[in-house]
């Protein structure tokens, strides 16, 4: 398993080259980035903050004081918006009442640690949970999304209806734990979905992994 994870990998870094994950100048952005993007598109969460920041509500406690419904009035952009200022309010609260409002404490903290309180916060997943903690905090924790379900499904790699934190585990297990790699790894599969192996309709010519997906000959 290790040597197809690697093998993946490589293929897909020699086909379309660095990805520069996450986008974004430094933590809180990346932290609000995160939630926000949930079932929406990056340019919509882009123009959400934008937003804020013209608002000058791009802080913890710009976040924390604002009425909820002036805060989802900015971050419209984003599907949900209502709910996501609610978890934006209760992401800061935490932060606020779990560590003095400095959300450099979240981050210090060991990958588990870290994870677990995440995970106390309303609205916040798994997915939301490892993204915040690899592209803000800059710790190992790797990402599954339904991008690396479809992938690695359509590969024979995995079945494709394991729990989160069975996949997540088969990853970190499999994969050494570095944060370059698993940023990267990431990117590139969320790439690659978009590009070639999309929901209903997957490319199979010319896509990088051809050679090595049984889902070529079956349609999957």
């Amino acid at each position: 398993m290790t040597q197809d994870l690697m093998s993946t990998y490589r293929r897909l870094l020699a086909s379309y080259g660095p990805q520069h994950w996450w986008p974004g100048p430094d933590p809180l952005e990346i932290v609000i980035g995160a939630i926000l993007t949930q079932a929406v598109a990056w340019r919509n969460v882009e123009k959400a903050i934008t937003s804020l920041k013209q608002a000058r509500l791009l802080s913890l406690e710009a976040i924390a004081s604002v009425p909820t419904e002036e805060l989802a009035r900015h971050i419209r952009p984003t599907i949900y918006y209502n709910q996501k200022a609610r978890k934006l309010k209760d992401f800061s609260m935490f932060i606020k009442r779990e560590h003095q409002g400095n959300l450099d404490g979240l981050l210090a903290l060991p990958v588990e640690t870290m994870r677990r309180q995440l995970l106390q916060i309303r609205g916040i997943g798994d997915e939301t949970a490892d993204s915040i903690i690899l592209y803000a905090a800059n710790k190992p924790s790797f990402v599954i999304d339904s991008y690396t379900r479809r992938v690695f499904k359509r590969l024979g790699l995995i079945d494709g209806s394991e729990h989160y934190l069975a996949l997540r585990t088969l990853f970190m297990k499999e994969i050494p734990r570095d944060v370059k790699l698993y940023n990267e790894y990431h990117a590139l599969i969320v790439h690659h979905a978009k590009e070639y192996c999309l929901l209903n309709s997957p490319i199979c010519l010319g896509c990088p992994l051809e050679q090595t997906c049984p889902g070529v000959s079956t349609g999957r």
